[in-house]
């Protein structure tokens, strides 16, 4: 795969994420989801990324025959169980999983402070906190396209932002996802979401 390709398929891979984890499904997710059009990578990547993409596969296959509004309908209402409530079993913030920081407090001025650093803010139409997991996947695909156009500082925010952020919760994170969902997309979601920051992890090394 060229330079260009895997920026690509890194930039797509979280847009996937972004999509499914922001907000409730919305009807053109999901016909994009079951139509094919998301591009799932052949052979294997990361054993979190492998196991992710199977789960989707499958997920796929299982609604080719579904109508599109009833797996809208079944995908909102487990989304909104899952992860809005009212107490919900998964609560997708860095900060409720950091022991050296209160839900909500010192650590959100922390991570607030790193998007700054980079000269970036959170896109407003997002309705949660800062250290939403959706806020943090969209400052990292914010990052790789500016890799991708050639800003080399952007590496070192990454590599920052991983080990001071994103590394320190995707565990405990995606195994409660895993643990608490109905829904085999939300399982394939939490394994890729691993898999992804595994992956960026491991190229951002190279890259330094």
């Amino acid at each position: 795969m060229d330079e260009q390709a895997l920026y690509e398929s890194r930039l797509e891979l979280v847009d996937f994420l972004i999509e499914a984890l922001h907000d409730v499904p919305d009807e053109e997710f999901v016909e994009t989801l079951l139509s094919g059009d998301i591009r799932i990578p052949e052979g294997e990547v990361n054993e979190p990324l492998d196991r992710g993409f199977d789960e989707l596969r499958t997920f796929i296959d299982e609604h080719q025959e579904y109508d599109l509004d009833v797996v809208q309908e079944v995908l909102e209402q487990e989304y909104t169980r899952l992860l809005v409530g009212p107490r919900p079993p998964v609560v997708a913030h860095e900060t409720y999983y950091r022991e050296d920081a209160d839900y909500l407090g010192e650590g959100l001025a922390e991570l607030e402070a790193s998007y700054s650093a980079a000269g970036w803010a959170p896109p407003e139409e997002y309705p949660e906190e800062n250290d939403f997991v959706a806020v943090e996947l969209a400052f990292l695909r914010n990052l790789i396209d500016r890799q991708r156009r050639g800003a080399e500082v952007a590496v070192g925010f990454e590599r920052v932002f991983l080990d001071e952020h994103a590394l320190t919760w995707v565990d405990p994170f995606t195994t409660d996802l895993r643990q608490e969902t109905d829904s085999r997309l939300y399982v394939a979601v939490a394994y890729i979401y691993e898999g992804v920051l595994e992956f960026e992890d491991e190229l951002v090394a190279q890259m330094i």
